[in-house]
């Protein structure tokens, strides 16, 4: 079975048309009109990161209990 539910990514300075991919997972044909909803946008703000490189980390309490651990 095909699964695709992940959201894609337009960058900034694309120009060209958005297109979509469907697949129809019934056995019935389906017809996609012009005006049909088949899909959704969401915009969101890109944030950008600047990074401190460094040789070494200091320790915190959060690492104690290993990767994955929130604590008690």
């Amino acid at each position: 079975m095909v699964k695709s539910n992940a959201p894609g990514t337009i960058d900034s300075d694309f120009r060209g048309e958005i297109k979509i991919v469907l697949f129809n997972t019934s056995d019935k044909h389906f017809i996609v009109r012009s005006g049909d909803r088949i899909a959704q946008l969401v915009l969101a703000p890109v944030l950008r990161a600047q990074f401190n490189p460094t040789d070494e980390l200091s320790s915190t309490g959060r690492g104690k209990d290993g990767f994955g651990s929130t604590g008690p």
